[in-house]
């Protein structure tokens, strides 16, 4: 059996090492600037290969890096290990659940954001195909089929952290964004898996066209329905008989390690299979969210830094760069993207300002446009001047999402939390134990303040939470729902000395709850309040300090009082918004 030396492993395992440390590093600043952390593991990516140390140490870039043989081989296969494993994470970040209960709204967002830039990339792919990088040898159609699902698929990653970041996440408009984007990526796989088969060479295995297309559709049917059922009824047992968290953490790999080669024996790339096993898992209501998070930071911080970093050992960035080419890809990816999701929420019947900001959500193309553009590239559709520009695009639409959407949600006049706050509604010792009941609870108060029926807000506010939990972690639930009748927002504050299972995503039982309502025709109002809640969260004393509060004046006296680190900080003192 032939193996690798011990010079090959020693240059494999440094290799490695620096790859992932240039990456994170990278990643990490990027993060810091608020930018995606794939654009500083991409930058490393470059750093490392020919456009950078290739040019300046050739002899280095080959030690290191080489592009044959058995290190490049080996290089390759984490490679194509840390893709799969990133789109299982992916798959596990949609929750079918979310897309029904969410109804009409994220349909329309969902199918019209990857519908319009679809069709508008394919048709201009088909006239004017040279202006957009198609070269000699590629087939017309599958080139025009390639660019379109490259520049309509969204990133759902990225989107989810996007909306984190802004505090947007568990709030209305967020679940909107979320539940199109979770369509978008379902419908945009299934598209790009039917582009693979009818390349008819994807595997090299010599299925047939016609059976690998039936095979791939009868395997997404059946893994999101008994599959998805199957994986449902096995957790309990996972969790009841393994250790946490690497009983889930095993299962989780596993399954996604068996789907991965069951597409890539039929005919379809592995990381299909991957994808559709992450959606199975993850939509299990048994997977606490805790797991969820420790299964995404192993893979996303190990595998996923390699994955991207190694695409810029690939290709000589500078080389080529077409600037032409790469204005184009990107005027054109950004306009149709932001049309495509903006109409679809003004199909939703949403408010022109909220419109325009979900528009802006669903630009970013991110990791998945940078994965079709991989694979387009190692099957000869498309070239590196193309492929670059894709990159590119994927990176910018990516960056610009985030500030586009801060931008147009910037209320337009202030709001102060403690013009929403009154003694009314405050509630040292919430009697209720559980979830539904606290919110019922906290629900009759608000309607003896407002005047209005208690239980229809306890209902509006229950409706709202089986679609997602509303635990932000820290020992914070912001429970909420838009109300027909309500002429003013208002804040609830609930105290639970025992803790509430609000399923957070740090596992931690919620202490503190906010009821938040507002009138339906005000959902600026609803982000506004949300956002900032969670930034007064941000100091960790801030929980113990409220737990101690046994009046309303007390809670005031707190929030009006100056952080201990931070003295004056607007974060910690609510009356500054």
């Amino acid at each position: 059996m032939e193996t690798l030396s011990p010079h090959q492993i020693m240059v494999l395992f440094f290799s490695l090492g620096i790859l992932l440390g240039t990456a994170r590093l990278l990643g990490e600043i990027a993060q810091r600037l608020h930018q995606p952390s794939i654009l500083g593991e991409l930058i490393a990516g470059v750093i490392l290969g020919p456009t950078i140390l290739g040019n300046i140490a050739p002899g280095a870039s080959e030690f290191l890096f080489p592009l044959q043989g058995p290190n490049a081989i080996a290089l390759e296969t984490i490679a194509t290990l840390a893709i799969g494993l990133f789109l299982l994470v992916a798959g596990m970040e949609v929750d079918l659940s979310t897309v029904w209960k969410q109804g009409k709204t994220g349909f329309k967002v969902g199918l019209a954001s990857i519908a319009v830039p679809f069709f508008i990339v394919l048709t201009a792919a088909l006239i004017i195909p040279e202006a957009l990088g198609r070269h000699a040898d590629a087939d017309a159609m599958t080139f025009a089929l390639f660019l379109a699902i490259a520049m309509s698929i969204s990133a759902l990653p990225i989107i989810a952290k996007t909306l984190i970041d802004m505090d947007f996440y568990r709030s209305d408009m967020g679940m909107v964004v979320i539940s199109a984007a979770i369509f978008n990526d379902i419908v945009g796989w299934i598209i790009f898996a039917i582009i693979l088969g009818l390349m008819g060479e994807a595997s090299g295995n010599g299925t047939p066209v016609m059976l690998t297309i039936i095979l791939t559709l009868a395997f997404i049917a059946a893994m999101l329905t008994a599959g998805r059922w199957l994986i449902h009824r096995i957790l309990p047992f996972i969790q009841a008989y393994t250790r946490w968290p690497a009983g889930e953490l095993s299962f989780a790999l596993v399954i996604g390690l068996l789907g991965a080669a069951f597409t890539e024996w039929i005919g379809i790339h592995a990381i299909l299979g991957a994808f559709i096993m992450g959606v199975a898992i993850g939509d299990s209501s048994h997977l606490r969210e805790r797991s969820r998070v420790i299964i995404g930071d192993f893979i996303s911080f190990i595998f996923a830094p390699v994955f991207f970093a190694s695409i810029g050992l690939k290709v000589d960035f500078a080389a080529h760069f077409d600037l032409l080419l790469v204005l184009a890809i990107l005027l054109v990816a950004f306009v149709c993207k932001l049309a495509g999701g903006t109409i679809g929420a003004w199909w939703g019947k949403m408010s022109s300002r909220e419109s325009w900001a979900v528009g802006f959500a669903m630009v970013s193309v991110g990791a998945m446009g940078i994965i079709v553009g991989i694979i387009a590239l190692e099957a000869g559709v498309i070239r590196e001047r193309l492929f670059v520009a894709l990159i590119i695009m994927a990176i910018v639409t990516s960056m610009v999402s985030g500030p586009g959407m801060r931008l147009i949600l910037r209320p337009e006049k202030k709001l102060r939390l403690l013009d929403l706050f009154s003694p009314k509604l405050f509630l040292p010792e919430l009697r209720s134990a559980f979830r539904r009941e606290v919110i019922y609870e906290m629900a009759e108060a608000a309607g003896n303040a407002a005047g209005l029926d208690a239980q229809a807000l306890g209902d509006a506010v229950w409706a709202r939470e089986t679609v997602m939990s509303t635990g932000i972690g820290k020992g914070v639930a912001l429970p909420h729902a838009r109300i027909e009748k309500l002429k003013k927002s208002m804040v609830v504050i609930g105290i639970s000395r025992l803790g509430i299972d609000f399923d957070a995503p740090d596992d931690k039982i919620a202490h503190v709850i906010f009821l938040i309502l507002t009138p339906v025709d005000a959902p600026e109002e609803q982000l506004t309040i949300a956002a900032e809640l969670s930034r007064l969260f941000r100091d960790p004393a801030m929980l113990d300090n409220i737990l101690q509060a046994r009046s309303y004046t007390d809670f005031i006296a707190l929030l009006h009082a100056p952080a201990p680190t931070e003295p004056g900080s607007a974060a910690k003192n609510p009356e500054s918004p």
